[in-house]
């Protein structure tokens, strides 16, 4: 299929392109029944797994062939990609965890492909290689995952990633000797690790192993939590909680500070968990359940005895602090820090004599201290306006640590001291751009329905005028779009163009509420949010009139994809990633089905009607001009199979959509985005800015 790209009203930057023949896809009589209603799928063979099917892999290949010479035709990769070399060659590291006198922590020197687990021998000690995940793999693509040390440092549990899939496999490592035992425990997923006191074991969570060669496509279904003995087989694993309920779960597990009790939360990704507490002091380890609704989030700050301190959005939207005392014959939850109505309470955390708890107002942190008993304690200072991740420390220990970044803040570690109330920099990156060039600012914009929209923009102080505009937003999950620091998006800026975030409903920016407002029945409303912030950007002179491009991955893929079919028109170039494309079929593979409580059934008949209406593969708008559209994918990628971009590129190609390029861009032994290799990611980047530069008629070095 041959199309051409000039349109008389392109300069001749855009007039000068030859045609792309895409490559041919077969097409296949497959009919789908809902409700009545007929539904043609005649790309469905590209379901198949695509390293078992030569098919497939074929297409694949050709898509890439025709996507990478494309890419490398382009005025501005080569820039993009040098820009972006140097502004992710900084030092980068993770929040220490301090067992006994030791302090772990990973450390990315600037451009490992895998960022290094380091041990610290005392707060002024020197730094020791435990784990470097470079030397795992020629290519990069083998990742340190999760990792725990024990209680008092000497052993660590880590999980291997492989090529970017959810699939775990964790191993031990002695910290004394550097020796690895036996211990091997396969299947984990979507797990964390948490160690009991004594260090003789750890609880896991993990999926039944799944049929051969099935791996990439098995559903992620009868998730639980179990314990691993040291020295002993997994088979030997004990099962700790294996709960079942009317849609899939997933369980993970931590342990309190002393040791007392594993606390497990269990949940179905509609915003809440039910939670459980097993007494480790008790022979038989019997669950006992404390939460048994998913309809609010529950989860643990601290705990002082027989007494949990608990975060909760049960009967407070915007979140409150509880306590609960097990010791109790009926133990009932008691208020101890109320609900705040201009902020949305995220984390809290029980260190040193106090608590922590952080929250978030308007997409920025602040952070308030409180004595156990619930006694306001003042506030935590923070480096600036931004996002602080949680308190990272021991109760009875007056050291903790926590990260600090924001748009044009890199991402530093700091060290708190409980008792005097103050912060000093354990670890701040240099980076290759000068930051007080930088403006960052937050505005507000009416959706359709009028509702008042956050949004942050990014430009160089310089940029006074219209510019090419790169908008991006996630609305979904009830997950926030906090400020942090994006190489990436300093890359674009940079070059003087303009980088916007909108907090769109269906995120968590505002709580339990905001989600709601952007889920099942209301998804629609965080199209409309993102339409209106590109209208707003456009309207107030920050967008140039043809040069709004977008960007979005995984939910944010779906939200790009809607948008594009409902407002073609607006938007100069596309690109969603790894994104939910197929809203007639996601509930098939991986762990699609947790998605329902965020997207709907399809069993059900107004939600699949709702879901109909917006899927982006099913309303792609033939005899219409659509922007340009650059589907980024991965083929390891078992959150998302990449399923869904293939069959909707393949949509795409075939439809009469106008003359700009809708192309495909598979990234091989790479997932979801977790553990994808710095060069991997810097390539994928420069390709993806370098296209939507082109069409966004973003000029960069100096063209």
């Amino acid at each position: 299929m041959s199309v051409p790209f000039s349109r008389g009203n392109r300069s001749s930057l855009y007039d000068e392109e030859a045609p792309i023949n895409y490559p041919e896809t077969r097409r296949v009589d497959v009919v789908d029944k809902h409700f009545g209603q007929r539904i043609a799928d005649p790309y469905r063979w590209l379901e198949n797994d695509i390293r078992r099917d030569p098919e497939v892999a074929a297409w694949v290949e050709a898509q890439n062939r025709v996507s990478a010479s494309y890419l490398a035709g382009l005025p501005g990769r080569d820039v993009f990609r040098a820009r972006l070399t140097a502004l992710f060659d900084h030092e980068r590291l993770t929040t220490p965890e301090k067992r006994g006198e030791r302090y772990f922590f990973t450390r990315n020197s600037g451009l490992d492909n895998q960022a290094i687990l380091f041990v610290r021998e005392g707060v002024s000690g020197a730094d020791r290689v435990v784990i470097d995940p470079n030397e795992w793999s020629d290519d990069g693509a083998t990742a340190l995952a999760e990792w725990a040390p024990s209680e008092d440092g000497t052993c660590l549990a880590y999980a291997i990633q492989e090529g970017g899939a959810d699939w775990r496999t964790i191993r031990v490592l002695n910290i004394e000797n550097a020796s690895i035992p036996d211990d091997e425990i396969k299947w984990a997923r979507f797990t964390n690790i948490a160690w009991v006191k004594d260090g003789s074991g750890f609880f896991y969570s993990r999926n039944p192993e799944p049929e051969e060669y099935a791996a990439f496509v098995a559903p992620a279904l009868g998730h639980a939590v179990y314990f691993h003995r040291l020295g002993t087989a997994q088979s030997e694993d004990r099962l700790v909680h294996a709960r079942e309920a009317e849609y899939p779960l997933i369980h993970t597990v931590d342990v309190t500070a002393d040791g007392r009790y594993a606390v497990i939360y269990s949940t179905a990704l509609t915003g809440g968990n039910a939670l459980s507490v097993v007494d480790l002091t008790d022979a038989d380890w019997t669950g006992r359940t404390v939460v048994d609704a998913f309809d609010h989030t529950w989860l643990l700050a601290g705990n002082v005895g027989t007494k949990l301190f608990l975060s909760t959005q049960e009967g407070a939207e915007h979140g409150r602090i509880v306590t609960v005392d097990l010791d109790d014959p009926e133990p009932a939850f008691v208020d101890l820090i109320a609900e705040r109505e201009d902020a949305v309470l995220r984390f809290g955390a029980h260190v040193g004599d106090r608590l922590v708890v952080s929250y978030m107002l308007d997409a920025k942190t602040q952070v308030e201290r409180y004595t156990l008993d619930g006694t306001p304690d003042g506030s935590i200072e923070l480096p600036g306006i931004g996002s602080a991740g949680a308190f990272y420390g021991r109760p009875g220990d007056n050291e903790a640590f926590f990260v600090f970044t924001s748009h044009d803040a890199p991402t530093s570690i700091y060290r708190y001291d409980v008792a005097a109330n103050a912060s000093s920099v354990w670890a701040e990156p240099e980076v290759a751009f000068d930051l007080d060039r930088i403006a960052v600012e937050q505005r507000f914009y009416a959706s359709g329905d009028g509702t008042q929209v956050p949004i942050f923009v990014i430009r160089r102080s310089d940029v006074t005028v219209p510019a090419p505009t790169m908008l991006t937003a996630y609305g979904g999950f009830g997950i926030p779009m906090v400020p942090f620091y994006s190489p990436a998006a300093l890359a674009w800026v940079e070059q003087g163009g303009v980088y916007a975030v909108a907090n769109i409903r269906g995120g968590g920016e505002y709580g339990k509420a905001w989600h709601d407002a952007g889920r099942l029945q209301n998804k629609q409303n965080g199209f409309d949010d993102f339409i209106a912030a590109g209208e707003f950007l456009k309207s107030e002179g920050i967008a140039s009139p043809e040069g709004l491009a977008i960007h979005g991955e995984s939910n944010g893929g779906l939200l790009i994809g809607a948008v594009v079919n409902q407002r073609p028109d607006l938007f100069a170039a596309a690109i969603p990633g790894v994104g939910v494309l197929d809203m007639l079929r996601f509930e098939r593979f991986t762990g699609g089905q947790f998605w329902t409580q965020e997207f709907g059934r399809l069993d059900v008949e107004a939600d699949f009607r709702n879901l109909f209406a917006y899927s982006p593969l099913h309303n792609i708008r033939s005899g219409t001009t659509y922007p340009a559209i650059l589907v980024t994918t991965a083929d390891t990628d078992d959150r998302v199979v990449p399923a869904h971009s293939f069959k909707y590129v393949a949509t795409l190609q075939a439809a009469d959509l106008g003359t700009r390029p809708h192309l495909l861009r598979v990234e091989t032994r790479a997932g979801h985005g977790a553990g994808k290799p710095t060069d991997k990611v810097i390539e994928e980047i420069a390709d993806v800015w370098a296209f939507a530069a082109h069409w966004a008629r973003f000029k960069v070095g100096g063209q």
